[in-house]
């Protein structure tokens, strides 16, 4: 059945044929089954010819199913540029090209934007602008499952991963990953920085920068998180921030991290460079801001200045967290307890406190602390040092704490005062210990005889004073 109607719809396209192709519609009628065959297995040979790219390019064998598409792609070996703009005299290798580049010149934008109305020179361009719209990230990363609304995008994003760095400076060789960032690091070099601060004058090799640097004077903070509502003045510092709550790392050694920058810097650790010399002290540095900070204990410099109390800072870091000593900011919160921090270091310490962890050991006794600077201290006790020396009488300490309570005795100075009886004392604990004397709290209360005690060690002696009656 399947060869009849082979053979009719073979007859069928002949008889719509011209009358000189066949003399006679009996000697079609008469072909044998196999001619029939080999008339349709040609006729689909010539049908696949037609679905496949005929047309080569001469230089390096490219095909393409349109003539015009290989004859613009031969241009791109020969240099041809046979359209040019009656404007400005740039050349072009197809006269399309050349359409849109008039544009420039004309100022038409016959692509607008349905939503916000917004136009386009290019067709391309309001595709990619719609997205922002809609939302929509067609262009998928396979590494790390992040989308991107440009194929470009995802193209700079894929260099991350693969650390390709196509573009270099030919002066210093450092690699960047667009070809934007080698031109901005290329004016560091030329000292070309046009863009200057009316307000400080601190001048910048481009204005996305100075707009960014400005925000510091202005305080203006236009990218907030969603999910916490705090503010940031770079997008990029928003974006390395909702990490926290998605708590994506991306940045991968054998540990991770939520921005490259950091990867960067740990990286440093395992290689061991140091390539940033301080001149005076000649102490080296993994980072020009590390050693630009150092320079200031040279120079005296503290640029952070806070307008309550007017101490001054070496670093903006330590200096916003001391703004948060007038402010009472802790945005750091113990989830077991409850209990708020104003640095991010101080509430690590403190979970160790219900987790029980004591990583920091001492290679001495094999005690354990949940602080580093509790194991600092501690080792001074096995070797005697005392750095903390009292400028009056020379006396000296293993801690920093130490001489400053110390340091009163000779001034007399006494802070802490009992708000019942107006007593004053010159440490807190002095203070706290009193305190008890009115609450009645964090008193030690013998079992046997009710009496009780400030202190634990006069409370031991006192248990141990029945034990040796019994």
């Amino acid at each position: 059945m399947s060869s009849f109607s082979s053979r009719k719809e073979f007859i069928s396209e002949q008889l719509t044929q011209p009358e000189e192709t066949f003399t006679d519609i009996k000697d079609i009628l008469v072909k044998s089954e196999e001619e029939v065959e080999d008339s349709l297995k040609l006729k689909g040979q010539k049908e696949t010819r037609k679905d496949k790219h005929l047309y080569a390019c001469t230089m390096c064998d490219k095909v393409f199913s349109k003539k015009t598409n290989m004859i613009y792609h031969t241009r791109t070996h020969t240099g041809e540029k046979p359209f040019s703009c009656k404007f400005c005299g740039k050349c072009f290798s197809r006269e399309s090209i050349m359409n849109n580049h008039l544009r420039i010149h004309t100022g038409e934008k016959p692509f607008s934007c349905m939503t916000c109305g917004k136009s386009f020179t290019l067709k391309h361009q309001l595709t990619d602008h719609v997205r922002i719209h809609t939302g929509e990230k067609p262009f998928p990363c396979s590494a790390c499952e992040k989308s991107f609304k440009l194929k470009s995008g995802l193209n700079q994003h894929m260099r991350i991963h693969k650390c390709e760095k196509p573009f270099s400076c030919a002066t210093c060789g450092k690699g960047f990953n667009q070809r934007s960032q080698l031109t901005l690091h290329m004016k560091n070099h030329m000292g070309d920085r046009p863009f200057s601060c009316m307000t400080c004058g601190k001048t910048f090799a481009s204005n996305s920068r100075l707009i960014v640097h400005m925000r510091t004077h202005s305080g203006e903070k236009p990218f907030s998180c969603a999910t916490c509502g705090k503010s940031y003045s770079q997008k990029g510092h928003l974006t390395v921030h909702m990490r926290i709550h998605t708590g994506e790392r991306p940045f991968l050694c054998s540990t991770s991290f939520k921005s490259k920058s950091s990867l960067n810097l740990h990286m440093k650790i395992h290689t061991g460079v140091k390539p940033f010399l301080c001149t005076t002290c000649g102490k080296s540095f993994s980072q020009k801001s590390y050693l630009a900070n150092h320079n200031r204990i040279h120079t005296g410099e503290r640029p952070f200045s806070c307008k309550t109390c007017g101490r001054g800072f070496i670093q903006r870091h330590t200096y916003m967290l001391h703004m948060r000593t007038h402010t009472g900011e802790k945005p750091y919160l113990c989830k077991t307890c409850g209990k708020r921090y104003n640095q991010k270091s101080h509430l690590t310490d403190h979970i160790r406190t219900h987790t029980g962890e004591k990583p920091f050991l001492c290679k001495t006794c094999g005690k354990g602390f949940t602080i580093k600077l509790l194991l600092i201290n501690h080792i001074r006790t096995h070797t005697d040092e005392r750095p903390f020396s009292c400028i009056t009488c020379g006396k000296s300490f293993h801690v920093k704490p130490h001489l400053i309570s110390h340091m009163k005795a000779h001034t007399d100075e006494k802070p802490y005062q009992c708000k019942m009886c107006k007593k004053a004392f010159r440490l807190k604990s002095s203070l706290n210990f009193h305190m008890r004397l009115h609450t009645g709290v964090g008193l030690f209360s013998c079992k046997t005889c009710k009496k009780t005690f400030h202190f634990k060690s006069n409370y031991m002696r006192h248990i141990k004073m029945h034990d040796s009656q019994a």
